[in-house]
């Protein structure tokens, strides 16, 4: 029966590996069923797995997850969508949701069958974002709605059953802001840049326009800063400085049938843009490392500004008691048949990390011991002189075994899929590989319980919300293993990275803090901590109520004072995220299978180095 089962899955992999081509009139393209984050790479389409039990509603969403990747590939130019994006988080998620929805459109006009693929993908990805529950944060769903609001334009397709409280509660006023550009779209549909140019004009009527160019300003306006990545309010209070954009808002209110004058100012805007970014270099690697503020230190606050709303739902604990050893042995079966091809070659950096580090111990051995281990090159005393008692020999400590390393794994839900396979297996190996050389290693891990802010929020909602309420979601720290637990008996809790569900937000401030208490505990002289991360500290809950930078400020005040403070030295990686902006220490790796290499290379150099004195605590 089980036989049966793959051969079906098989079949229907391939008859969609057509399918999928036929729609991207592409015959070269690749179509790869993964884990991995869905999307189009390197003429490679990257579509999710079946699950186990195939429901017609899975059928459905891969279809129509499928169908989604090949009119991108065919209809949607990226490196165009890259240039004429704007800056900002919530003006970026709104511009994408049109394009998506532009494209998408395309091909359920054209094909009923489509049509209904696409919506059963649509009705995955609102349940996903969490459409159907009620939420204060009308400005983090903006993206979400006003996406599904322009599919409902171009397909007549209404929005998803789990969707609709979300879209209803905001429809009046967006209906009343930009109602008159969205009725503009049916012309649009076929031309990207065309739309892309409305997009914009839709965004700067609804936060204020957000400009590219606005890093100029952030070494002299810290406060305007702050600003810039805060939520905007469905009011249309803006959420960034006013920008190039602000033209085009200011000439659509003239009249609903001027659009010419706001496509003029949009495109005006853009080439401006363009002019900018040419000028200085900015943008050029945007797409793969996301921009983030870049605040001097000094700018920084000494005084504690940080504040937790309530920490009794907040949990410490271990991977085994997340879910059962039967459950456990299973996920750590399918992290090794997922990154099967991986280890060999992170096994082999790891061994090369051996050899470098024993290389660099001062081994000697003591002989003719009366105890320890049996000195093979002397056995011939037994016959020459057979009263003479046996020799022993006893090497000496090695330079490593006073040190331990902690390794802090980002569990949030941008690792979900390669990244976090790597990420695991690689801290697999490392602690193998260390526990070999004598150096004790830890392995934390850090996410939140819940989306959206959790028993927190329901708690600071029945106080009548107060105002600036600091953190507010249950923060979940996960110890995988402890630096004293021998790597055999923690190998299978890394398994737990593959639950589903596991992966949610991350507040990598306390996070940081926890894994540093953790090793000032600890008796070794030396104490070397690792981060791993692919982005800047995001929960929705928090940001929604607080300043759009307040977890990012939080973050790099904990970091200051590790690297100025504490004896324990700090070393980090992004993937795909610029972390040498925070740390003194760091890499950036812009693909996750460069990462087992990085955190390989990053601990050699640190032990090739003499370690540091440890400085007092202040």
């Amino acid at each position: 029966m089980a036989d049966g089962g793959n051969k079906a899955k098989e079949i229907f992999e391939q008859a969609l590996a057509a399918a999928t081509r036929a729609v991207a009139e592409d015959r070269a393209l690749e179509v790869k069923f993964t884990a991995d984050q869905p999307g189009v790479v390197a003429g490679e389409a990257r579509v999710p797995y079946l699950p186990h039990k195939v429901r017609a509603k899975d059928v459905a969403e891969v279809r129509g997850q499928a169908d989604s990747l090949a009119l991108k590939h065919r209809y949607h130019d990226p490196k165009m969508h890259q240039k004429l994006a704007p800056a900002g988080n919530i003006a970026r998620a709104v511009f994408d949701a049109v394009e998506n929805a532009r494209f998408e459109a395309i091909g359920a006009r054209q094909m009923p069958g489509m049509m209904a693929n696409l919506g059963a993908l649509a009705e995955k990805k609102a349940y996903e974002a969490g459409l159907a529950r009620p939420s204060s944060d009308e400005s983090g769903r903006l993206a979400h709605v006003l996406g599904l609001m322009v599919r409902e334009r171009l397909t007549g397709a209404p929005p998803p059953d789990s969707a609709v409280l979300a879209v209803e509660s905001q429809r009046k006023w967006l209906e009343q802001s930009v109602g008159h550009l969205l009725d503009q779209l049916e012309d649009k549909v076929g031309d990207q840049r065309a739309l892309a140019v409305l997009s914009r004009t839709i965004i700067a009527e609804l936060i204020g326009g957000e400009s590219g160019d606005k890093q100029a300003d952030d070494q002299d306006q810290p406060d305007a800063d702050e600003d810039d990545n805060s939520p905007a309010s469905p009011e249309g209070e803006p959420g960034a400085e006013e920008g190039d954009e602000s033209d085009g808002a200011e000439s659509s209110d003239d009249g609903d049938g001027e659009t010419a004058d706001d496509d003029a100012s949009s495109e005006a805007a853009l080439d401006e843009l363009d002019d900018t970014e040419a000028e200085t270099g900015e943008g050029k690697h945007e797409g793969t490392i996301p921009w983030r503020p870049n605040r001097p230190l000094e700018m920084l606050p000494d005084t504690p500004f940080y504040k937790v709303f309530t920490e009794d739902y907040d949990e410490v604990v271990k991977a085994e008691e997340l879910c059962d050893l039967d459950e456990l042995e299973r996920l750590r079966k399918y992290l090794d048949q997922q990154m099967a091809h991986l280890s060999g070659a992170v096994s082999k950096l790891a061994n090369r990390l051996q050899r470098r580090l024993l290389a660099q111990q001062q081994r000697h051995w003591q002989f003719d011991l009366e105890e320890g281990i049996l000195d093979a090159g002397r056995l011939a005393r037994v016959v020459s002189a057979p009263t003479k008692p046996l020799s022993y020999k006893l090497e000496s400590d090695t330079e490593f075994k006073d040190t331990v390393v902690t390794l802090l794994l980002d569990n949030s839900g941008s690792m979900r899929g390669r990244p976090i396979s790597i990420a695991a297996i690689s801290a697999d190996i490392l602690a193998r590989t260390l526990e070999r050389c004598g150096v004790k290693v830890e392995i934390l891990g850090f996410t939140t319980k819940a989306w959206k802010g959790g028993q927190s929020r329901e708690k600071w909602l029945q106080a009548d919300r107060p105002k600036q309420p600091g953190r507010l979601n249950d923060l979940r720290h996960i110890i995988y293993k402890t630096a004293d637990a021998p790597w055999r008996r923690a190998r299978r809790n890394l398994g737990l990275m593959m639950r589903e569900g596991l992966l949610k937000e991350n507040i990598d401030g306390e996070a940081l803090l926890w894994a540093h208490n953790r090793m000032m505990a600890r008796s070794e002289e030396r104490r070397i901590l690792m981060v791993i991360s692919d982005g800047a500290p995001v929960d929705d809950s928090t940001l929604s109520v607080n300043s759009g930078t307040y977890l990012e400020l939080h973050l790099r005040q904990v970091i200051k004072w590790i690297e100025a403070r504490s004896p324990v030295e700090l070393i980090a990686i992004g993937i795909g995220h610029d972390v040498t902006r925070y740390y003194k220490r760091a890499v950036t790796i812009l693909d996750a299978e460069q990462l087992g290499g990085a955190m390989t290379e990053q601990l050699a150099s640190l032990f090739e180095e003499t370690p540091p004195r440890p400085r007092g605590m202040r």
